[in-house]
């Protein structure tokens, strides 16, 4: 069993930055591909970004892209969300994920491939 737990979620002002860490705890997290996903009310889960257990290939929704950075540190069971130039539109609740299985360097986009979810953190962005 694996447990995740994010951080780092808040209030910030459009144009500014987050960055959410989540941690891992349980079986061996370089063995896991990971991802965060986002939900905003009324609106369906979408993906924000994957990596893959290698931490070498990494996806990202075209909302996000060139703002945002997934990243891994396989010494310390964290997975990162750098999220820079921050939109009123970037505000859901934001969840870290795991897939205990599949390739080295796979990246994995679809919410049924993961495993284990976080509780999520929130992030608000006022305009």
């Amino acid at each position: 069993q694996v447990q995740l737990v994010e951080s780092g979620g808040g209030l910030v002002q459009a144009g500014g930055s987050l960055r959410l860490s989540c941690v891992a705890s349980g079986r061996i997290f370089r063995s896991y591909a990971m991802g965060w996903f986002r939900q905003a009310p009324g609106k369906e889960r979408e993906l924000v970004g994957a990596i893959s257990q290698s931490g070498g290939n990494t996806n990202y929704a075209s909302s996000v892209k060139g703002r945002f950075t997934i990243s891994r540190d396989n010494a310390k069971n964290t997975v990162y969300l750098q999220m820079n130039s921050l939109k009123p539109k970037d505000t859901a609740v934001y969840y870290c994920v795991a897939k205990g299985s599949g390739g080295y360097y796979s990246f994995y986009v679809t919410a049924d491939e993961y495993d284990y979810w976080g509780q999520g953190t929130q992030v608000a962005v006022s305009s």
